[in-house]
């Protein structure tokens, strides 16, 4: 179990970098967006990962909370969002 551990770890890890990377370079607020719902999203699966290796039950609420969030984030910013156009 602790080889799969680190196996998703890192492919996590690895996922969060290039998110990062979007959602620094992307050319328009909606990539920006969808980067960090998907950092969001890694973050959810970080604390999932964290949770089966170390068997704490505990973090599930962290889990829900961050669900709830980056659902309001996206629907707010699909909601209000101005066009980039120049």
């Amino acid at each position: 179990m602790n080889v799969v551990d680190i196996i998703a770890g890192t492919m996590l890890l690895a996922a969060a970098i290039l998110t990062s990377y979007r959602a620094l370079a992307g050319p328009n607020t909606l990539d920006r967006m969808i980067a960090i719902d998907t950092l969001i999203a890694v973050s959810m699966a970080g604390l999932a990962v964290w949770a089966a290796y170390s068997g704490d039950t505990t973090i599930v609420p962290a889990i829900v909370a961050l669900s709830l969030v980056g659902f309001l984030g996206s629907a707010s910013v699909t909601r209000f969002r101005v066009s980039d156009d120049e």
